[in-house]
């Protein structure tokens, strides 16, 4: 268990500098958004070819599940963000920062998100290393669950995709489909793959201590950079949105209140 994390550990480290050095030379700090996905995937088969015990069938799962999820959320964002230059959050610390930006970006952007990919995949890292018992009850719960965050990260993101594309959508806020029940879809969705895995992992027992990466993405979706810092501006930048906020749930799906 321990190598594999070592491992894991040295390979986020090279991916993240690797990531950094493209991202001085091109001057844009949001590759490591698509990279953020990416990177679960080479942990957990990091993981996968480096432990020497662990049930087969769980280690699959397991690398299975954030494969699928990894992969879809990097080719997302690739899609998203291709061509349209750099994210407004680094564009800020760019003109913050000046000439210092790049060096500075190093520990703030790359190494941060390094140490938070290490914490979050514990469950993949942990769940694999464990060779008891077998996939059971808590793991087919994980199952589920991680399929219903899949289903409102995956439609909640292609149903704000059209809505953007439509040209009378222009400046107005999306409130339908899914995004009528939750303000972020995808970032509940996000939280609930995270809870899956780690639902998942903890059928074992050093497993369960990889419920702390579920614990820390959920945090980091909810309070840190996913919905309380994007709605910061969300009022100034889309007319109704106030309105919007009031009547629609910030992360847990509910029927919309009445305005």
């Amino acid at each position: 268990m321990g190598r594999a994390m070592m491992v894991s550990a040295i390979v986020i480290v090279v991916l993240m500098l690797v990531t950094w050095v493209i991202s001085v030379i091109v001057k844009n700090a949001s590759i490591v958004d698509i990279v953020w996905g990416f990177g679960f995937v080479v942990v957990a088969w990091t993981v996968r070819l480096n432990v020497d015990q662990g049930d087969d069938a769980r280690q699959w799962l397991l690398v299975a599940l954030v494969t699928i999820w990894g992969l879809r959320l990097a080719i997302h964002l690739f899609t998203r963000n291709h061509g349209n230059g750099e994210d407004f959050r680094y564009r800020a610390m760019r003109k913050h920062y000046g000439d210092r930006f790049g060096l500075i970006s190093l520990g703030t952007v790359f190494g941060l998100q390094g140490v938070l990919m290490f914490v979050v995949s514990l469950p993949v890292q942990l769940g694999q290393a464990d060779p008891t018992p077998s996939i059971g009850v808590i793991a087919f719960i994980g199952i589920a669950l991680w399929l219903v965050g899949m289903f409102f990260e995956t439609v909640g993101d292609l149903q704000l995709a059209a809505f953007k594309k439509d040209p009378d959508s222009r400046g107005k806020v999306m409130n339908t489909g899914l995004w009528r029940y939750t303000r972020h879809p995808n970032y509940f969705g996000d939280a609930c793959v995270w809870w899956g895995i780690g639902l998942v992992a903890a059928e074992t027992g050093a497993g369960a201590w990889g419920l702390i990466g579920s614990v820390v993405m959920t945090v980091l979706l909810r309070r840190v950079s996913g919905v309380t810092f994007l709605e910061k501006t969300m009022a100034k930048r889309r007319p109704g949105y106030t309105e919007y906020v009031v009547t629609t749930s910030p992360f847990i799906p509910r029927p919309p209140k009445k305005a």
